[in-house]
């Protein structure tokens, strides 16, 4: 269904908000302009609204202007509103005052250390460890010799805690020194003398992080540690599956144990790289909100697997009836989606330990309301507000796989419990780090090896989560329904 932009969604908009409220376009921008925006996008799009999470976005909240401009003026700034609005069951939707440094965060690039890492209690809190999980090529902890499984206890000098973290090492200052740490003779984590100062700088990260072919008992066998959904990098990941397709690969080991999530479509890019479904198969099904949904036929709600990239570009698939997958609760949203998506037509080998539980996704919405506060595209030229730059990344739907199943809230649960061990991380890519070994064993029936840590990581947070994407899955144009 193709709809009729101005008298569907638009018209939605104007029936609720518009009919009842004017604006002043006359005005130089203020925050209550602003917060108009949040209000009406999230009136229009959120998932929860209409419902009884979110009762201050109904459409019948406000009987008169004066009323809705009063409760817009109880919040000092738009990001308040903005999040006071939500629901309780959302622990996804944000909001941003600067839309260029979020368009730039969706295509990888962001200030960065390059040292990417996660954070756990020591005995149980309120003192936070950090240990490195990998370091991006190139970056200035590269430079520095970060490298996987160092550990820290403090920054600055200042101990780590479950109340400073955050301002320690996820602030808007660039530079900081991270102060090192190690097990002594009793088992105990303590400072170790060593100290290493890093500064964030601009940086596009490549997701692809290793791709590599072994042979094992006679088995191909691929590796791909893929570490975000990065549309930009699709045509270099179907370069990787074009090797892995020359090469002749019997098996794929598909690493997304720090993967965050990031583009749908990539999403459907790489699941149709592994399976090569035919496109007549759903990959996902979408849910929107009663509003939204009301609008369009179960075909405009279902993606299916692809042939050809949005470049068209052919996709390089290798069929597999078969998959494995590491994945644990550092792998959120689009790496869920593929795994979820997978299920109905390939056996899928779930390896780590439960993942993230995000299955919603989300889209930007711009201060465009002639747009329904989507960008400027094909079916509408309205221009986004020119006088200030907030833009939001609501949940605004749920995706569910061929079978209807979405209800993973509290994570997948993997196949092959294996937890990650601070005293024997391994190195990455390599046959004897614990979760592919663990793959190995399997796929070449040698054998059983039980989770024997010594010191089991349970994750309090992580550095990727803190980007300016998060765990984020989010639809782009081609992805939405037809308007």
């Amino acid at each position: 269904m193709k709809l009729n932009y101005k008298l569907t969604l638009l018209g939605l908009l104007l029936l609720v908000v518009t009919s009842c409220f004017t604006d002043n376009d006359d005005t130089p921008i203020t925050d209550t302009e602003i917060k108009d925006f949040v209000w009406k996008g999230l009136n229009l799009w959120y998932y929860w609204q209409g419902t009884d999470s979110a009762p201050d976005l109904a459409d019948n909240r406000f009987n008169t202007d004066q009323a809705y401009q009063e409760y817009l003026n109880t919040f000092a700034s738009p990001d308040q509103l903005f999040y006071a609005s939500l629901s309780d069951e959302d622990r996804f939707s944000w909001i941003v005052d600067d839309y260029f440094e979020l368009n730039n965060a969706l295509n990888g690039v962001t200030k960065s250390n390059g040292m990417e890492f996660g954070l756990g209690l020591i005995d149980n809190g309120p003192n936070v460890y950090g240990y490195v999980q990998y370091v991006l090529p190139n970056s200035n902890a590269a430079q520095n010799n970060v490298f996987r499984g160092q550990l820290f206890t403090a920054v600055n000098g200042t101990t780590l805690t479950v109340n400073n973290y955050v301002s320690l090492l996820f602030s808007n200052v660039d530079t900081y020194t991270i102060n090192l740490a190690e097990y002594d003779a009793n088992d105990v984590l303590v400072q170790n003398g060593q100290s290493i100062t890093l500064t964030k700088e601009v940086y596009q990260e490549n997701p692809i992080y290793i791709s590599n072919t072994f042979e094992v008992d006679g088995i191909k066998v691929g590796y791909l540690m893929y570490n975000r959904f990065l549309s930009e990098y699709d045509d270099a990941l179907n370069q990787v599956f074009a090797s892995f397709v020359a090469e002749g690969i019997d098996q794929l080991v598909l690493d997304l144990r720090y993967n965050p999530g990031g583009s749908v479509n990539s999403a459907i890019h790489l699941g149709s790289m592994i399976s090569g479904n035919s496109t007549s198969d759903v990959f996902l099904k979408q849910q929107w909100n009663a509003k939204i949904q009301a609008n369009f036929t179960n075909e405009d709600v279902t993606r299916y697997f692809k042939q050809t990239l949005s470049n068209g570009n052919a996709i390089n698939s290798l069929g597999l009836n078969k998959v494995y997958i590491l994945a644990q609760n550092t792998s959120a949203s689009a790496s869920e989606l593929v795994i979820n998506a997978l299920d109905p037509y390939l056996e899928v080998i779930h390896i780590g330990n439960n993942t993230r539980g995000k299955n919603e996704f989300s889209i930007t919405l711009y201060d465009n309301p002639d747009c329904a506060f989507l960008p400027p595209n094909s079916n509408c030229n309205g221009a986004i507000n020119p006088n200030h730059t907030w833009a939001m990344q609501p949940i605004v739907g749920i995706n569910e796989n061929a079978n209807g199943f979405s209800d993973y809230t509290n994570g997948l649960i993997p196949d092959i419990i294996l937890d990650e061990d601070l005293s024997n991380l391994g190195v990455l890519g390599q046959q004897d780090e614990p979760l592919l070994a663990r793959a190995i064993q399997h796929l070449t029936g040698n054998g059983r090896i039980g989770n024997t840590a010594i010191h089991t990581i349970e994750i309090l947070d992580y550095s990727n989560s803190h980007k300016p994407t998060g765990t984020n899955m989010y639809l782009e144009t081609d992805l939405l329904p037809n308007f």
